[in-house]
């Protein structure tokens, strides 16, 4: 297991991971491929996107850093990487609990907004 992923129950440093790591356009393509098509290895990876098995392999450990993919040791020593959701669940609480205070803040604008007596009474 790596140590440096952040511990789930630190809802904060778990999203912070995510976002990150979600930053990065080939990190987004690595983990789209692993979505649609299921695990893989470095070298699938790299057959079927346009970056080297080098890169991929450091986008993946970045990647298993924030928790997002986890490795598995296959067949003739060939390592599998799997996606782990729980990770991106808590960065999608995170951003649910930010969208339902803006929401509120917009409400209550609006609620102001309608409430003000208009310039041409």
């Amino acid at each position: 297991m790596n140590t440096s992923m952040p511990p789930e129950h630190d809802t904060e440093a778990v999203a912070a991971a995510v976002f990150s790591a979600l930053a990065d356009p080939t990190r987004r393509a690595v983990l789209a491929e692993l979505a649609s098509r299921g695990p893989a290895t470095a070298t699938d990876l790299a057959a079927r996107l346009p970056i080297s098995r080098q890169a991929i392999a450091k986008h993946l450990a970045l990647l298993s850093e924030a928790g997002l993919v986890h490795a598995e040791q296959g067949e003739r020593r060939r390592v599998r990487f799997h996606l782990r959701s729980g990770p991106m669940a808590v960065a999608q609480s995170f951003l649910a609990a930010l969208a339902r205070d803006w929401d509120r803040n917009l409400s209550s604008l609006a609620d102001y907004l309608g409430a003000r007596p208009s310039d041409s009474d």
